[in-house]
């Protein structure tokens, strides 16, 4: 393995994971929840597990990602925050 690729990959997955839970809104918190799983499927993809990137690819960031933003995209704002 190259460790230069996993660490960058690494930084990527601790970078977005902070950031989706210290962004105030909610589109951007479920983006960076998508690229959090994405990054998560490539460590995994490099790490030899193939089918749980697999799976981290479709779950995490496909449908979960999806699932997400619709949910965004159905909901109101009471406030101008």
């Amino acid at each position: 393995m190259i460790w230069e690729l996993d660490f960058i990959i690494l930084t990527l997955v601790i970078f977005s994971g902070i950031a989706a839970i210290t962004v105030k809104d909610l589109l951007s918190a479920a983006i960076l929840f998508g690229a959090y799983s994405f990054m998560m499927c490539l460590l995994w993809a490099i790490m030899g597990a193939v089918d749980v990137a697999f799976t981290e690819a479709t779950v995490g960031a496909g449908v979960s990602t999806v699932f997400f933003v619709a949910a965004v995209f159905h909901t109101t704002r009471d406030s101008k925050d």
